[in-house]
């Protein structure tokens, strides 16, 4: 279970560990949106994703704090992603002109790639005063339960991510990265 703010790296991840381990990535966007950027309601977007959780194995990146809990009881692992924002800022944007007018392969069909300035603003550079209290309530209730690792710059990530499979062969329920 991959998680942290947009920009972080969490798809990149992500797709390095599922490569790594031949599993199945999950990605949590498609599950929010459905064509032409449209929103499913909570209940609807929380069932599609719990009922993702419940395959047999896979790698479930994305935030959802409201599915957090189900995700973690069926993860091996929980993977945290903290970098700068304006790091995460600089990430979105490059996203942003890469795949602009395009639906990148994370995100529901019929979402193409847009500037979003209320994005950016919310959930981009005002993420550690609104979401980081729900990922950090979260992490406290299953401190002990899973292996939790937190990697905190893009050099931490991208080492995981091309050592994914060392990584994970080396980790054990009582440490913590």
């Amino acid at each position: 279970m991959v998680i942290g703010a947009s920009g972080a790296g969490k798809s990149t991840l992500a797709r390095q560990i599922g490569a790594a381990l031949g599993l199945p990535v999950i990605h949590m966007d498609p599950f929010f949106f459905q064509s032409g950027w449209v929103q499913r309601p909570a209940a609807e977007t929380d069932g599609l994703a719990i009922a993702a959780a419940q395959g047999k194995a896979w790698v479930f990146e994305g935030n959802n704090s409201r599915t957090f809990d189900a995700r973690a009881e069926r993860a091996d692992l929980i993977i945290v992603l903290r970098v700068a924002r304006i790091l995460r800022l600089w990430r979105n944007i490059g996203r942003t002109l890469r795949h602009y007018g395009q639906t990148r392969p994370d995100m529901a069909p019929g979402c193409p790639e847009r500037f979003d300035w209320g994005f950016l603003l919310d959930f981009v550079w005002r993420w550690d005063s609104h979401g980081l209290a729900s990922q950090e309530a979260f992490l406290a209730r299953w401190q002990g339960q899973k292996p939790i690792v937190h990697l905190h710059s893009a050099r931490e990530i991208r080492h995981f991510g091309r050592h994914a499979s060392d990584m994970l062969a080396c980790l054990t329920m009582d440490g913590e990265s």
